[in-house]
């Protein structure tokens, strides 16, 4: 064989070989609990599929913000169940263990590849005008979802949730006629900053009647962890019963613990007024065992009402700004034949 025969050759089966691998290369796709590839230069691409776009078109980001909380884990399934009924082509899930700057980076790798629509429960209420900035310059829509954010409206698509200021006039009003008669109530709150935290907080003022006075209010970060040392250093400082009659807890999760440190206090069941929000498996408990009267429900279930946007939103669809879960209060008369059915 000549070399320039055998140079040929060699020649035609490198560049089969470099073929090969750039076609092998294309259909990679990054798995939902991965996290988002910042270096990826991918453009929003729902523009070639709408306004028919289906749901296995849609790649979504969801930057969770943590795990703290049954409703948060609850929220995280509702979210990747339906993904997976759906058979959306891609979730893009991450948990930002309850700091902002995760989230914020989680946003910014998801914009950068390029998603269709990005679906933020935020940690807190500030701080996100510039990222939501970068996605809508990237023209990928954001859903506000759960908890409020105080940017400029114009730089989201909507907000999916609870009225977190509802859900505090609603705790509000189980206290006046829990405590007719005037009293003090101490206050578990939610994590400083939070749409949830400040929403709770705010409607707990506007409906209180002005014989109720809040004698404390504590953040507990909507950890029981976090809960139980903060009602311990309450009881240090204040008698139950003397000192308060009452105390409104922002979430399930916070009761539980602070229901561990009444106990341990001696404090039985019944001896105080308290009022939750949430309505998980654990309030319901706590209610059927006597330590909650009330239980302000707030619907962790999003994942169809915000994948069902999600699409629309793709297909250029006309959608609501804010979209409000129904929800309502629970008691004790009815929470024993309730619970076996509650979903979180």
């Amino acid at each position: 064989m000549s070399k320039k025969l055998l140079y040929t050759l060699l020649t035609i089966l490198l560049l089969t070989s470099v073929i090969l691998v750039a076609c092998s290369s294309s259909n990679e796709t990054e798995t939902p609990d991965q996290p988002a590839d910042t270096t990826s230069s991918t453009t929003n691409t729902s523009e070639s599929c709408a306004p028919n776009c289906t749901y296995q078109d849609l790649t979504l980001c969801y930057p969770q913000l943590g795990a703290e909380s049954d409703w948060r884990t609850a929220n995280t399934a509702s979210i990747k169940e339906t993904a997976e009924q759906l058979g959306i082509k891609q979730l893009i899930f991450s948990d930002a263990q309850q700091k902002q700057e995760n989230q914020i980076s989680a946003v910014r790798a998801c914009i950068a590849q390029g998603v269709d629509v990005i679906a933020l429960p935020p940690v807190v209420e500030d701080g996100w005008d510039a990222v939501l900035t970068e996605a809508k310059n990237a023209g990928i829509p954001v859903i506000i979802v759960d908890r409020s954010v105080s940017a400029d409206s114009s730089l989201y698509a909507s907000h999916i949730g609870s009225n977190m200021v509802l859900e505090g006039e609603r705790a509000a009003e189980e206290f006046n006629k829990l405590l007719a008669d005037g009293g003090a109530i101490l206050e578990l709150s939610g994590t400083t900053g939070s749409g949830a935290a400040v929403g709770r907080a705010d409607g707990l003022r506007n409906k209180l009647n002005s014989n109720i006075t809040i004698l404390d209010s504590q953040t507990g970060n909507f950890t029981r962890a976090e809960a139980l040392p903060v009602m311990q250093a309450f009881l240090q400082k204040y008698q139950p019963g003397v000192d308060f009659q009452g105390v409104f807890i922002h979430n399930d999760d916070m009761g539980i613990g602070a229901i561990e440190a009444l106990k341990a206090a001696g404090v039985n069941p019944g001896d105080l007024v308290i009022v939750s929000v949430d309505g998980t498996r654990g309030g319901f408990q706590a209610m059927v065992d006597g330590w909650f009267q009330a239980d302000v429900e707030c619907n962790p279930l999003l994942g169809p009402q915000v994948f069902e946007m999600a699409l629309k939103l793709m297909n250029g669809e006309t959608i609501e700004r804010e979209v409000l879960t129904n929800e309502t209060v629970y008691y004790p008369e009815n929470a024993a034949e309730l619970l076996p059915s509650r979903q979180y």
